[in-house]
């Protein structure tokens, strides 16, 4: 594509948008902006990030915006943009030449590229001028024009560096020792959540800053004994009445930067409240005393549906800042709690406020008080206090908003359907299906599956594989055939798109290389990364694994799952020495060759009872469709599986639960 400022009605990013009328001549990513460095014969200046990126938007005012930085810029380099969001495929390959050269990466991302695309130095923000001892961006810009024009060769003899040390770690899954020896996915599972509970201080956390692990809570929850449980419930606990929530409009802030989960980095992504809601929804089930965390995932559940819906689905992201302020729309005075109630006939309630959000002065943000529940306060709200509440809430709407970006991304958008299945709520099942066929007319077009709605950007194998899994929840709890077949066809995309080499059959288990982040259609990369590691959101290669054992097991189908247990194999030396670095493939491993619950006929006691169970490491497969697992048994019982065993057919609940038990 062209510049940007020439193609703005094509875009969905509101992060590209928005840098459209900078002085800087920004390329969009593809064979055109290649082209013109190639023919200009002089280096690239990429620049990666996002629209929620505080820093990002920092140093677009200090630099971008700035006329003699861009026409430095625009005079030596070939300038392009880049949303990590719709490319986390290219965002992946350059941070991880970024962490190589620079031995730390962050957003903004700065990256200086030959025409070909390899990268020969990079950074993150950096200031307009030098400042406190770091280079400044106009003067790393003349240093690396000078050395384009005087030290050609050095430039292309750190390229090639680079680009040896990349390839390694891009394909990092192809350099893993293979496990002589068998998994012990029990002891490992317990291995990790005790490694956790340990590291779990008292305010349910480890160091500063503080990012949500959805994924430790889900371990710490798996075969949970005393310690493990009360480290969850400390984790769930202080995330959800700190100042990572946001007690008045609902939702998760990205991170908190102090240790106590007070002060939060103020933006909102979807998949952070998608992940969230649906641990706080599984962890509700988890015994009597978890239960009031199903009202976080509600709440959660009702900011993204209030603030983040759009046509096509649901929005990337909140801005951290509004009117050029970070937090400025989240943050109070006693003041302004004071005048918003006396506007509202509630300034009797001041007091009780104040307490409940832990407002006070000076605060704890430049002289503002992040709300946060004061101690022994309940989650939900007592009802005399509600309208006050709702008068803080509405006075806040009155203030200046963060943007919003409304690029509907096919992977953050699947794990949001996965949330709403997790809460067993009949309108947010209902929703989540009709959330899963929106995306379906919107993301699949030109017989591919697109990463935005925009139909520009091939979808990486994590939006592919997230889709897959939430086809198979929608199966689970509808027992419609339609739905297994969607997941099926996404799964066979899968394959076909990202696997690497011979494809794993049950006759040949031990083919092939894993799963590719990036799709064989796209060809715009030097190379193509995968990914094991869970970070933020779970690897690709852990929701691939999870998405087609599930798949497997609802069609009996050893085919595939012989490619799911391939990915197991690939990771299983890291399963075994390092599992905190892949807790969901850890997860997902234990779906491998897992249970089935197959509960022929209409739906009854004994479907209701098992689909109230997190059913973590199985399926449960209903109704009268065409499984094979379905055929020839008897409507009205229930056969538990597992690895082509079968326990006797149970009628009752109870005599279920004892089955479950023993093969759990």
């Amino acid at each position: 594509m062209p510049l940007l400022r020439d193609c703005t009605s094509e875009l969905a990013s509101s992060y590209l948008i928005s840098h459209a009328d900078n002085p800087v001549d920004w390329w969009t990513w593809g064979e055109d902006a290649l082209g013109e460095a190639t023919r200009r014969d002089c280096p690239i200046f990429l620049s990666v990030g996002y629209a929620a990126c505080h820093w990002c938007h920092v140093m677009a005012h200090e630099s971008f915006e700035d006329p003699t930085l861009a026409a430095l810029l625009n005079e030596n380099f070939v300038a392009i943009k880049v949303d990590r969001e719709e490319r986390p495929d290219l965002d992946q390959l350059y941070m991880a030449a970024t962490q190589l050269i620079n031995g730390h990466g962050g957003w903004p991302m700065s990256v200086f590229l030959l025409p070909d695309g390899r990268p020969f130095t990079a950074g993150t923000y950096y200031p307009p001028v030098d400042r406190h001892g770091q280079v400044g961006f106009g003067t790393l810009l003349s240093a690396v024009s000078t050395a384009w024009r005087t030290r050609r060769g050095d430039v292309d003899s750190q390229a090639r560096a680079v680009e040896q040390s990349l390839s390694r770690e891009i394909a990092f899954v192809e350099h893993l020792a293979p496990r002589t020896t068998p998994l012990d996915l029990a002891n490992i599972r317990v291995a990790l959540a005790l490694e956790i509970a340990e590291a779990t201080d008292a305010d349910g956390g480890e160091s500063a800053p503080r990012f949500p692990r959805p994924s430790f809570v889900d371990a710490l929850l798996v075969d949970a004994n005393d310690s493990s449980r009360d480290a969850a419930r400390r984790i769930l606990h202080a995330m959800s009445r700190r100042g990572l929530f946001d007690h008045l409009g609902g939702g998760f802030a990205r991170y908190s930067v102090d240790a106590e989960w007070h002060v939060p980095h103020f933006e909102k992504m979807l998949s952070d409240q998608a992940l969230l809601a649906r641990t706080y929804f599984l962890a509700a089930r988890e015994s009597e005393d978890f239960a009031p965390f199903a009202e976080v995932a509600r709440r959660t559940v009702r900011f993204v549906q209030e603030e983040l819906r759009v046509s096509a689905g649901y929005a990337t992201s909140l801005d951290a800042d509004a009117a050029g302020v970070e937090g400025s729309h989240i943050t109070w005075t006693t003041e302004e709690v004071q005048f918003a109630l006396l506007e509202a006939g509630l300034e009797s309630d001041l007091e009780q406020v104040l307490t409940r959000l832990t407002i006070r002065a000076p605060g704890d943000l430049e002289g503002r008080s992040v709300p946060r529940l004061a101690d022994g306060a309940n989650f939900t709200p007592p009802r005399a206090l509600v309208p006050a509440l709702d008068a803080l809430e509405a006075s806040r709407r009155r203030r200046p908003q963060p943007t919003r970006d409304d690029k509907v991304i096919l992977e953050w958008n699947a794990m949001f359907a996965r949330a709403l299945f997790a809460s067993r709520d009949p309108a947010m099942l209902s929703d989540s299906m009709a959330l899963l066929l929106s995306l379906e007319s919107t993301h699949f077009q030109r017989g591919h599956w697109w990463r935005t709605e925009r139909g520009r950007d091939y979808a990486t194998a994590a939006d592919v594989a997230w889709l897959i899994d939430a086809f198979v929840d929608a199966y689970e709890i509808a027992g419609d055939d339609t739905w297994l077949t969607r997941a099926y066809d996404a799964a066979s995309y899968l394959v076909e798109h990202y696997w690497d080499g011979p494809v794993a059959t049950a006759r040949s288990p031990h083919d092939g290389g894993g799963i590719f982040s990036t799709s064989d259609q796209c060809v715009d990369l030097f190379a193509r990364p995968k990914e094991i590691f869970d970070g933020a959101t779970p690897s690709s290669h852990a929701v691939a694994t999870r998405a087609l054992a599930r798949v497997a097991l609802c069609r009996g189908d050893q085919n595939l799952m012989a490619i799911a247990e391939r990915l197991v194999e690939i990771g299983a030396e890291l399963l075994a020495t390092h599992p905190r670095a892949v807790p969901d493939l850890l997860a997902a491993a234990g779906l491998v060759n897992g249970l089935e619950v197959v509960i022929p006929g209409e739906p009854n006691m004994l479907s209701d009872h098992v689909r109230s169970l997190p059913m973590l490491r199985g399926v449960v497969i209903t109704g009268s469709g065409s499984s094979p697992l379905l055929a020839g048994r008897q409507a009205g019982l229930a056969y538990v599986c597992t690895a082509g065993s079968c326990q006797r057919p149970v009628g009752t609940v109870e005599e279920l639960t004892v089955v479950l038990r023993g093969a759990i």
